[in-house]
């Protein structure tokens, strides 16, 4: 029997997963990921160390070929991850400085520059890309005014995905939805714009060649298979962004599929049978980019999302960690089932989800975080429910832009990441929104869409529907509670005052201490 393997670089981790062509898993390791503070001068400053990256996927693979036992049963490789993340690349192919993580604040003021010296619209109107300062053009546009020399040095600069395809099998390309994370690609002649290039004093000769996702690369390399343990000359299959290949898993690649990713950002996906760029989506705040689905485009709209309980879980989650380490009962469980205690509302604590800053619809890289309404009352189940709360009223913010900037009500959500196998956040998802939440029998989306491009690409499977029929399995659906439905209208209104009351003290905040 042959598996496809599909490798997923994450935020928290990095994953192997192989799966038989019906969409089940045949093995599957992952390690957790490291982000790195290298710069004792600004310990903000957040870094994925490439080696790091290249051991890490050495390891996952060798564990998954362990397990199934034969190197030779798999058919071919595909890889997908975070999108913005870059790595600049010599001659010889050597990395020259490490990945800025989506996590660093540093290109905010190269971002704010470079958007009102050429306009927030221009920019969108060709790339289909609102202002986000994690996006690949303000990585290098830092690195011009602060490492020039690097710059100078560098023969290409590879998306992190496109990293770990160079190290496996020797060839340096993008697919076009990882090239619509750089602010630099054009959505209308998916190829690299020539204006912005020029616009921001870049050498267009920095990217390689952006293909469609699915096309091979090539196979992987005597030195690779030695430190891999795969078969020297097996397929690597140019694969995507992570979200875009979930959403090939749960049927996202026709327009009356509304996709939910929840994990450590938020993401709304909805299909455009062709490319539409507008003011209406402009103002919504809402992305259009490529879709590793022929011929397609979608719609997203993203915020920092898991990563706020996260960072409670990190900094105030010793209780639960305790009776991990006594019992064995994961964390996460003992720090939802906390949360359940609070009543609907928190007892009045309301949380602005922006830690990592504000996405859609109120795109801005300089807000902060907040509780407010805290008192005496105030317990550590309410707070871990306003979390919750929180990110799912922005979550509803982000549904709402999607029906202003588009005729047509939406019903009903697919709903995939780590937080579904969180039935209180599933429930908690509906109630807010009044939508209803169908969540798949899936265990691993993100892989299984990319191992489904590798199936695709070496035409194991048709084309994506047939990809889909086979593998897809119906799971749970979750549906508005009335009561709890009405109160979260209520409530809602409180929380949509919280970002423009905030806004102008949090921007005195960032720029004292973050900027």
């Amino acid at each position: 029997m042959g598996y496809l393997l599909g490798i997923d670089l994450g935020s928290t981790s990095t994953k192997a997963v192989a799966y038989d062509l019906a969409g089940n898993i045949a093995a599957s390791h992952s390690v957790p990921a490291e982000t790195k503070h290298l710069d004792s001068d600004h310990p903000d400053w957040a870094f994925w160390d490439p080696d790091i990256v290249w051991n890490s996927t050495i390891a996952i693979i060798k564990s998954v070929l362990d397990q199934i036992g034969n190197a030779a049963e798999i058919e071919g490789i595909a890889v997908t991850g975070m999108g913005m993340d870059g790595v600049p690349m010599d001659q010889n192919g050597q990395w020259l400085y490490p990945f800025i993580s989506w996590q660093c604040t540093r290109t905010e003021p190269q971002s704010r520059a470079f958007s009102q010296k050429i306009g927030a619209q221009k920019i969108f109107n060709l790339t289909g890309k609102q202002v986000l300062h994690i996006d690949t053009i303000y990585r290098l546009l830092w690195m011009k005014e602060n490492h020039p020399e690097i710059l100078n040095k560098a023969d290409k600069w590879l998306l992190i995905e496109d990293f770990i395809n160079f190290m496996l099998c020797g060839r340096q390309a993008t697919d076009y939805t990882m090239a619509s994370c750089t602010s630099l690609f054009d959505q209308k002649t998916l190829k690299w714009s020539d204006e912005l290039f020029e616009s921001a004093g870049l050498d267009k000769a920095l990217f390689p060649e952006a293909l469609p996702s699915g096309t091979v690369l090539g196979g992987v390399t005597a030195g690779a298979a030695q430190k891999t343990g795969l078969k020297a000359g097996t397929p690597v299959i140019l694969g995507g962004h992570d979200y875009i290949c979930a959403g090939l898993a749960v049927g996202a690649f026709v327009p009356d599929v509304i996709m939910d990713v929840t994990g450590t950002w938020e993401i709304i996906v909805r299909t455009l049978p062709q490319l539409l760029l507008n003011e209406d989506i402009f103002e919504a705040g809402i992305n259009v980019e490529a879709h590793v689905a022929k011929d397609a485009y979608l719609l997203a709209g993203y915020s920092p999302s898991a990563l706020m309980l996260e960072w409670f879980r990190d900094n105030y989650g010793f209780e639960e960690k305790e009776i991990a380490n006594k019992t064995g009962k994961p964390d996460w469980d003992s720090l939802m089932e906390k949360a359940a205690q609070a009543p609907c509302g928190s007892n009045g604590v309301f949380f602005l989800p922006h830690l990592a800053g504000a996405g859609t619809p109120d795109i801005d890289s300089r807000s902060l975080g907040a509780f407010i309404g805290l008192s005496t009352t105030t317990d550590k189940s309410c707070m871990l429910r306003a979390i919750i709360e929180g990110v799912d009223y922005q979550f509803k913010d982000i549904l709402l832009s999607f029906e202003r900037a588009l005729p047509g009500s939406i019903q009903k959500i697919v709903a995939v990441g780590g937080a579904v196998r969180n039935q209180l956040w599933m429930q908690n998802k509906a109630d807010v929104t009044g939508k209803i939440i169908e969540v798949p029998a899936l265990e691993e989306a993100t892989t299984l869409g990319v191992a489904l491009l590798a199936g695709i690409g070496l035409g194991l499977y048709t084309d994506e529907n047939d990809a889909f029929r086979q593998t897809y399995k119906e799971g749970r659906i979750y549906e508005p509670e009335p009561d709890r439905q009405k109160q979260y209208e209520d409530y809602y209104r409180i929380f949509k005052k919280m970002y423009p009351s905030l806004r102008e003290v949090n921007h005195d905040i960032f720029n004292r201490f973050k900027s």
